[in-house]
């Protein structure tokens, strides 16, 4: 920028700054010289400037331009008071006055222009410097606009690399049982284009692929169902398409998509969180917190980081199907609704999901044989009740989460005599985490559980997991992890299993 420029830019910048002092003093000013009364003129002019607003004796806090006039004092010394220590601000002023009062200003900012002159002087190679780094990240700017994908999205991904098995693990078949105890390598990638148009507002499409067997860590009747497990047999599909956006009121998000999860408009009470087992991440109640996936929409409601939260949403797995439909029963609908209270280090909510035939009770125990849903005509009621506590800072303490799960189900599937389908069942958990094990950003932590045990089972089944979470960088992640269920009513021949994994995950 020339100096030239410099000039023409200060000159307007004092044009603005003085203006609405100008045009406040001329405005209520009489017009005609018979107005003019030069004893206040000349007792104005050689007062001398005052250095505190609070030097003038007429001046309150309480007045409407209390601010102003304080600036115009302390910032650029522009006011002068009447000898008698007076600022005589509700009296007409002639344009002499006016003027007088003007004339001290221009003075003084031109002592404070002569001030910045000296110092852009002396430190003009300094600011060339800074001016050439300006013009080349300008450049670097432009380019980066020029060849980015959009203005408006961002391109988050998340791919994970699962080397794991289970022990001596059949699944029974029809005619023969299938071995599914082999070490197997999979993967899992997630990839989000977050797109905002208001800054506020988020609409989300995610592509995922994966090539999950359904046992013994792919099936959401699996007892080993694993958080990032997916079988797409390395097919790229959308399992996400929605969009959120704040309104109606204060601390309220919208949401609504034809492929949304009801668990993403909800929230989870838990501090728990290994992304290992499936069953551990659903605050001890897959029942409610079912992850149903499908067409619709929902509403939150928050108070902030402390205070009250609720929600509720609608979910139709089904809703794109003509024959079944958004609203129709036959539609596997679920209907979630939350309310809780959680502040920065704890938590706690009930929740609370019907469903009708179709929908994923995620007992997780074979309790809903091997397709995980109920049968046509059934219906359920969940209930669940969670939460959690987690000190300030990290140490020997850890944080603690729990959870309880209710099922209720309709016993007779349609057209059956007698009771048949899936039947009642209750869930629970227990977890324990610590933050920054053996090294900052490191995470360690057990878990232990009931998963969907029904009614009238002679033994329960027991679940657990104990994990370490070694942070590579802040884009690389290893989970090391070992788990065991006993009772296994879903997979295996044998009373007990257990397993491992080792889970790399790359976030870029």
């Amino acid at each position: 920028m020339s100096f030239s420029t410099k000039k023409q830019t200060f000159m307007k910048l004092k044009q603005l700054m003085l203006a609405p002092v100008a045009l406040g003093m001329v405005a209520p000013v009489a017009a005609n010289a018979a107005d003019l009364n030069m004893a206040a003129v000349n007792q104005y002019a050689t007062s001398e400037q005052v250095t505190s607003v609070t030097q003038l004796s007429d001046v309150q806090p309480t007045d409407w331009a209390y601010q102003a006039l304080s600036n115009l004092v302390e910032r650029y010394g522009c006011v002068a008071g009447y000898p008698n220590g007076t600022f005589a601000g509700g009296k007409a002023m002639t344009r002499y006055e006016a003027a007088a009062l003007l004339n001290a200003c221009l003075d003084r900012v031109t002592e404070v222009t002569d001030e910045l002159k000296r110092l852009a002087n002396e430190f003009s190679d300094e600011l060339q410097v800074i001016r050439g780094k300006v013009a080349s990240l300008e450049t670097k700017v432009g380019a980066l606009e020029a060849t980015q994908f959009s203005t408006t999205t961002k391109l988050k991904g998340e791919a994970s690399f699962i080397l794991g098995g289970v022990n001596n693990a059949w699944t029974p078949g029809k005619t023969a049982s299938t071995n599914v105890g082999n070490t197997a390598f999979n993967y899992d990638l997630r990839i989000n284009l977050d797109t905002s148009f208001t800054g506020k507002d988020l609409l989300r499409t995610r592509l995922r692929s994966g090539n999950f067997s359904s046992q013994p860590f792919g099936s959401s009747s699996s007892l080993f169902k694993l958080d990032k497990a997916e079988g797409t047999s390395d097919a790229v599909k959308i399992d996400r398409l929605y969009y959120s956006f704040p309104a109606l009121a204060k601390g309220v998000t919208l949401t609504a998509g034809a492929l949304v999860r009801n668990t993403e408009m909800t929230w989870i009470p838990s501090a728990y969180k290994s992304d290992v087992l499936d069953f551990f991440q659903l605050a001890g109640a897959p029942g409610v917190y079912n992850k149903a996936t499908g067409a619709g929409f929902g509403a939150q409601w928050s108070q902030g980081k402390k205070g009250f939260v609720a929600g509720l949403n609608y979910v139709a797995q089904s809703g794109a199907d003509s024959t079944k439909g958004e609203f129709n029963e036959k539609g596997a609908l679920n209907t979630l609704a939350q309310i809780g209270y959680r502040a920065p280090n704890y938590g706690v909510a009930f929740g609370y999901r019907y469903g009708t035939e179709g929908t994923r009770v995620r007992t997780f125990n074979g309790v809903l044989g091997s397709s995980g849903s109920l049968a046509p005509g059934q219906t359920s009621n969940g209930y669940a009740l969670s939460a959690y506590w987690q000190p300030s800072k990290s140490g020997i303490i850890p944080s603690v989460s729990g959870g309880y799960g209710w099922n209720t189900v309709s016993l007779n599937a349609e057209g059956a005599a007698t009771p048949t389908g899936a039947t009642d069942s209750q869930t629970w958990y227990a977890g324990l985490q610590w933050s920054d094990v053996f090294a900052k950003g490191n995470s360690a932590g057990f878990a232990i559980g009931q998963p969907g045990n029904a009614e009238g089972l002679e033994k329960d089944a027991t679940m657990w997991e104990l994990f370490y979470k070694y942070r590579v960088s802040d884009n690389i992640t290893v989970t090391p992890a070992v788990f065991y269920v006993s009772n296994n009513q879903a997979l295996a021949d044998t009373s007990s299993n257990y397993g491992g994994v080792i889970q790399t995950t790359f976030r870029f």
